[in-house]
């Protein structure tokens, strides 16, 4: 069936304006192939979703994750991932940022050997941000991106630049502007259909090709539902099996029990795991936010050094790398800061030390959040790491059990530790709502995750006897409310809304009931 008649039998309407530009990337052949997408994958999509909400609710009751039970052709097979194409070979450092048209280009140039544009976590989605991306990723494959900023600088791409993959959205978030039989579409589907429509061919031409990162799994069978989409994609462009190329990041809890089982369910398409530490934080938090046993201290002090984190990191190299595929490092939060040299240096130290941690493990890569870090990573890469990757370091004699990735780390809550998620959130917030997902407050770089960690952390505190602050002072909603106000009042007049991310924040830590996710009642405050 040619595409423009699929486009009739399954319309596509907008609840925003397409302008000229957004027309150029929404082609009716783009339109037929998401609303295809749509049609065979939405129902799978939304079974999923109710199977994470079952799951949340025996979670609740207390079950506690584990292990699946051994399988033969999984766990006792020999087996690979298939072949890595030689752009994803090297991956030793990588920048990550929202799909903005200046940092494109920036990144690009950086010095990295991957840049992750992103439209999950430090992307606000409004249309005009998830469009634009599409027609700077456009350009950006077609080798016309340039940019000129209001001051006049200009900004093209060097001779040599990182290799791109692309992070669609989570499979729990929704793209309100795009209806397919007037029902929204998942924000996930228009990402990955849009560039993967428009781009594939052109990326297979220069020796490239469609590579993704995919965020917040819970299960393999999730895993599975990507599979399923990059066959059918494949076939719908002629392409042969396995041209798409994906790394999944291991950002939830529950999926830290089943990354051999994932890596299996993607074999011809994965190329590697992720340790995305912010997200997995904040999941260990969600997850298990109705057990009062759970109560973690100052988030400053749940670092990769703590058991369940090193635990679940070194499972990772060893299950990657097993099966032949990258071991990828997680994101120090710190960055560069101008005009404090004791906070400079600061930065430059903790990064320092954690790629030495990560690069001394076996990862085979790291990320970074800033330009002016890639050196400091890539250079503690270049000394522990001999070759292009450490796929020869098997950490065979490694093992975790379920008790070492749900131990509980020591510590305290305190007050500075409260304010601080109190301000860092507020901040967060009122940067999201107008329209910026990733921003530096107090010399960390914050996106959607790490303002997720802050807020989960003030709602656990409030709802647990265990939040009690090392004075011996209980963390309730009225002390909370209180330390709000003061920490308002120390925000700088900036033209954000401060008070609105106030009012949002509140909304968010005050019910008995957890919000599942920060940016599902904040998509409903943006255009």
């Amino acid at each position: 069936m040619p595409d423009t008649a699929r486009v009739m039998t399954s319309p596509v309407t907008f609840t925003a304006p397409i302008t000229k530009e957004y027309a150029a990337v929404l082609t009716p052949e783009v339109q037929a192939f998401i609303a295809d997408l749509a049609g065979r994958f939405t129902a799978q999509r939304n079974a999923l979703l109710a199977k994470r909400a079952e799951r949340q609710k025996r979670l609740d009751a207390g079950e506690l994750p584990d292990f699946l039970p051994p399988n033969p052709s999984i766990h006792q097979a020999e087996w690979k991932v298939a072949p890595i194409p030689a752009a994803l070979q090297d991956r030793r450092v990588e920048i990550t940022g929202p799909v903005e048209r200046k940092m494109i280009i920036n990144a690009l140039n950086s010095g990295a050997k991957v840049f992750m544009a992103d439209f999950e976590d430090s992307l606000t989605p409004t249309w005009q941000s998830v469009m634009d991306g599409q027609i700077n990723l456009r350009d950006y494959v077609d080798g016309t991106i340039s940019y000129t900023s209001p001051e006049g600088k200009s900004y093209t791409l060097n001779s040599t630049i990182a290799t791109l993959i692309v992070r669609p959205r989570g499979w729990h978030l929704e793209e309100k502007h795009m209806l397919i039989d007037g029902r929204q579409v998942a924000g996930a589907l228009v990402d990955f259909g849009i560039y993967f429509y428009l781009n594939a061919k052109k990326l297979l031409a220069r020796g490239l090709g469609p590579y993704f990162y995919l965020p917040k799994l819970e299960s393999h069978e999730e895993a599975q539902l990507w599979a399923d989409i990059f066959t059918f994609s494949e076939n719908s462009l002629g392409l042969g099996k396995g041209t798409i190329k994906a790394t999944v990041l291991i950002e939830t809890i529950v999926a830290a029990f089943e990354m051999e089982e994932i890596l299996y369910t993607l074999r011809d398409y994965c190329v590697g795991l992720n340790c995305g530490r912010w997200d997995y934080i904040f999941s260990f938090i969600k997850k298990f936010s109705q057990r009062a046993d759970f109560v973690l201290p100052d988030r400053a002090q749940v670092t990769m050094t703590t058991h369940f984190l090193r635990s679940y990191s070194l499972l990772l190299i060893r299950t990657c790398h097993k099966r032949g595929a990258f071991a990828m490092g997680g994101m120090s939060a710190y960055i560069p800061v101008k005009g404090d040299e004791a906070a400079n240096t600061k930065a430059f130290t903790m990064v320092r030390a954690d790629k030495e941690r990560e690069a001394g493990d076996g990862h085979d890569g790291t990320w970074v959040a800033h330009p002016g870090l890639v050196p400091v990573a890539m250079e503690v890469f270049d000394r522990l790491m001999k070759g292009p990757n450490q796929l020869t370091r098997p950490l065979g004699d490694f093992t975790a059990t379920a008790s070492d990735l749900l131990a509980i780390p020591a510590g305290t809550i305190t007050e500075a530790g409260l304010r601080n998620n109190i301000s860092a959130s507020v901040q967060y917030l009122a940067s999201w709502l107008t329209g910026v997902g990733c921003v530096p407050i107090f010399n960390l770089m914050e996106d959607a995750a790490t303002a997720e960690i802050a807020r989960s952390q003030i709602w656990q505190w409030i709802h647990h006897d265990g939040g009690k602050l090392d004075d011996g002072r209980k963390v309730t909603l009225e002390l909370y409310t209180t330390l709000l106000g003061e920490e308002l009042k120390k925000l700088p007049a900036s033209g954000l809304p401060y008070e609105r991310a106030g009012e949002l924040l509140t909304s968010l830590v005050s019910p008995k009931a957890f919000t599942e996710f920060l940016t599902l009642p904040g998509y409903h405050l943006i255009h």
